[in-house]
């Protein structure tokens, strides 16, 4: 955690990944982040997977380092209370829909004389109102009927979903960004705005912004399947002699370069050059259109030797490789995660299970980023956000959870 926006106050309302993911990147760039959930816990709260005490790991990773309120969000009071903490605030990230409760119309007006304008970031569905998830909008994209084996045909073979939600991360991180943009607006002219951000337009937006939109217009038709080869370019799975699987890629001269002489092919490829008439150090278009004969010649030799003599070879010509790992793998590979300097000690994580923790993304180096911080307890910070941002003295709190409207720390349950 680095302390960049240590004088921000951010409430979020939100569930699942995309808006917790907003809230945590800011919250891992100092800003305090407050999460208001109702006193059950969000629609997240026991999202899969779970420990045996019954607490939700992803839950517990979407929300390091913010702060938590549980209120009755079905009630009346509970929910004037999240408004006026969202009003008092000034800042707002949620997920609720916008004729909710939460809009940003009852936010603004809720709003004490001299209060910063409203500022909020609202993650929607689909741009015309319908719901939407991240494997909904996936499907639109075009891409699982792109991904699969290069012999699949188009029209007949089956969908491949990806495992990611990388479109909940994207739109996570993008209505960080926008939250920032509006407050830098609002800090240069006073005036707040409301953010509304689709999921399915970032979905369909960044199809766009790679090019591949204006790809399928041009070509008039779908891209064909590739298995796992790279569009445009050089690069595929090869499996080595010792069946381990590994990515190589060659986008660049020197890429390339490197790779024929790691793999020990100048021969072979020259002949084929020779035959189809081409240099294949000129750029990607020859070797992309030539990529199954030269697919060939490299998986000869990958077939002839086990990956760690591959791999030596590789790295000392400066090639772009990488072995495939199995999730479980990937979070044990020491030069992943132990040896990296992303990841820092376990905090007093709420499951009580000790396991590393990835701290900002981004390096600082002028700066020592701080130890990852935990994910609150639901409710542990109820009491303090009341009393500070409301003004709520300790008897009225303590009437409100009394009566329900208001839960204290789960600490002790699950």
């Amino acid at each position: 955690m680095y302390q960049l926006l240590n004088d921000l106050s951010i409430i979020e309302v939100s569930s699942f990944v995309a808006s917790p993911t907003a809230g945590l990147y800011c919250a891992q760039m100092g800003a305090e982040v407050i999460r208001v959930d109702h006193k059950a816990g969000g629609l997240d709260y026991d999202r899969y997977m779970l420990t045996s005490e019954g607490r939700s790991l992803s839950w517990e990773n979407l929300n390091r380092a913010k702060k938590s309120v549980a209120l009755d969000l079905r009630s009346g009071e509970g929910r004037e209370l999240c408004v006026e903490l969202a009003a008092k605030t000034a800042q707002c990230i949620t997920n609720l829909p916008e004729k909710s409760f939460l809009s940003h119309a009852a936010m603004k007006a809720a709003q004490p004389n001299g209060a910063p304008d409203m500022t909020s970031v609202r993650i929607m569905g689909w741009h015309d109102g319908r719901q939407a998830m991240d494997f909904t909008v996936n499907a639109a994209s075009g891409y699982p009927l792109m991904t699969g084996p290069e012999e699949w045909e188009m029209d007949t073979a089956p969908p491949v979903n990806q495992v990611l939600p990388a479109w909940d991360f994207i739109t996570g991180a993008y209505c960080a960004f926008a939250m920032l943009a509006a407050l830098r607006h609002r800090d240069a002219t006073g005036t707040g705005n409301e953010v509304r951000v689709p999921l399915g337009d970032v979905a369909i937006g960044t199809v766009a912004n790679s090019g591949m939109m204006a790809e399928m217009l041009y070509r008039g038709s779908d891209r064909p399947r590739l298995g796992n080869a790279i569009w445009g370019a050089f690069g595929r799975d090869f499996r080595s002699k010792d069946g381990t699987r590994f990515m190589v890629a060659a986008l660049t001269a020197k890429q390339w370069v490197g790779l024929v002489e790691a793999f020990g092919v100048a021969t072979p490829i020259g002949q084929l050059e020779a035959k189809v008439g081409v240099k294949f150090s000129d750029g990607d278009d020859p070797r992309f259109k030539h990529r199954h004969a030269l697919f060939d010649i490299f998986q000869t030799v990958a077939s002839s030797h086990d990956y760690k003599a591959l791999e030596a070879r590789m790295a000392a010509q400066g090639c772009t490789f990488e072995k495939y790992r199995t999730a479980h793998a990937a979070a044990n590979d020491p030069a992943l995660v132990a040896d990296n300097p992303l990841f820092g000690p376990s905090p007093a994580n709420p499951s009580g299970f000790e396991y590393p923790a990835p701290r900002s993304f981004a390096n600082l180096p002028a700066q020592e980023p701080s130890d990852p911080a935990p994910a609150p307890y639901l409710g542990q910070h109820s009491e303090e956000i009341l009393a500070e941002r409301l003004g709520l003295s300790s008897g009225t709190i303590g009437k409100l959870v009394d009566a329900g409207t208001v839960a204290l720390s789960d600490k002790h349950t699950g």
